[in-house]
């Protein structure tokens, strides 16, 4: 589990083994069940996520009171809400485990204290973070100006994992349709 933290990081440079050690031991192995809140809404981001195992949602609401998912993160991704974790800011995202998920959990001071003893690591955990912000809008740029049936053909083909392990409510959300409208559309494709 930890070892992929690890792996992860070490595809932008080889880390020595002391220093795997310091960060290993500054990740808490965590589990979460599906439905669970790991960031409110209204709330403050404290913690970054490293996601070993499962699919993480990023959702608001919207000026009607719904929720609204904007990504799914997968595993070996690091998710927190970034501009309220960098800036101790209020968030206007809340972060929920989309289906069980296990994490390897790091505190922002514990972080920041990690930072001052391998300095080098801020500027990883940076260019993960960019890669994967903008993974996300290209992501989302995809399903731009596709019909509902359009959108759902293209994130079988291009999010198969996520369409596998989470709800349809949640697809639904992500996609901008009512489950009623997916389940319609999920009956014509088959």
């Amino acid at each position: 589990m930890q070892q992929q933290l690890i792996a992860r990081l070490q595809q932008l440079k080889p880390i020595p083994v002391d220093d795997q050690e310091l960060i290993l031991k500054a990740f808490e192995p965590t589990k979460f069940k599906e439905g669970d809140t790991l960031l409110q809404l209204g709330h403050v981001a404290r913690q970054l996520f490293f996601i070993t195992n499962g699919i993480l949602r990023i959702m608001a609401r919207n000026e009607k009171g719904n929720e609204v998912t904007y990504f799914f993160l997968k595993d070996n991704q690091f998710c927190t809400i970034l501009y309220s974790f960098n800036n101790n800011l209020i968030a206007d995202e809340s972060i929920q485990a989309a289906c069980d998920t296990e994490l390897l959990v790091i505190s922002k001071n514990t972080l920041l204290a990690l930072y001052e003893k391998l300095p080098y690591l801020k500027g990883m955990i940076d260019q993960i973070s960019q890669h994967t912000l903008m993974e996300k809008i290209k992501t989302r740029n995809t399903y731009l100006g596709y019909d509902s049936s359009e959108r759902y053909r293209l994130f079988l083909e291009r999010q198969p994992e996520v369409a596998r392990r989470v709800s349809l409510t949640d697809i639904a959300s992500y996609l901008g349709v009512t489950p009623q409208s997916l389940s319609r559309i999920r009956k014509n494709i088959r």
